[in-house]
């Protein structure tokens, strides 16, 4: 059979197939049929700033500081060891990767500590954070003991908890 027979038998089989019924977006809301090719989907573009499917959108205050405290749980107090109350997380596990793993987790609580910038402690508050992070960070780099301090260390719930305190006090 040649591409054109097959290009052919595949436009006839698409064009023998007709919608029967409404048509309806994502959020289930009927699309009238007479907009479909023209575009006309509010105003034809779709900003990210604005919409909900970005993550990193709008946020209110409270929601920024959940999404640090879910963050900070995630990278230091997920997970527990089976049969003691010893916990860790994330931090720890990617921290056993050497030298790259204390690098990455070293970033990621670097950017908790200017959401916690942005949203507004002081610089005394940014600078204790700024020492838990590096001293996580600079421990976290000796190959067994850093990986052992990272799981007590825990510098960003630390940090979330020094950020909620100045917070809980500017009220």
């Amino acid at each position: 059979m040649l591409n054109e027979q097959v290009y052919a038998s595949a436009s006839r089989r698409a064009r023998a197939t007709t919608a029967n019924g409404p048509i309806i977006d994502q959020d289930g809301r009927e699309i009238d049929p007479a907009t479909l090719g023209q575009g006309t989907f509010g105003s034809g573009t779709f900003d990210f700033r604005t919409s909900s499917a970005n993550p990193f959108g709008t946020l209110t205050r409270e929601q920024r500081i959940a999404r640090l405290e879910a963050l900070a749980k995630l990278l230091d107090v997920a997970f527990i060891v089976p049969g003691t109350k010893v916990r860790y997380g994330i931090d720890g596990i990617i921290g056993l990767i050497p030298v790259i793993g204390d690098i990455i987790t070293t970033a990621i609580s670097l950017w908790l500590v200017r959401e916690a910038r942005a949203l507004g402690a002081p610089w005394h508050i940014t600078a204790r954070m700024l020492g838990n992070v590096a001293l996580d960070g600079a421990v976290g780099l000796v190959p067994v003991v850093g990986d052992a301090f990272d799981v007590m260390f825990r510098a960003n719930i630390r940090n979330v908890r020094l950020l909620r305190r100045w917070l809980d006090r500017q009220r």
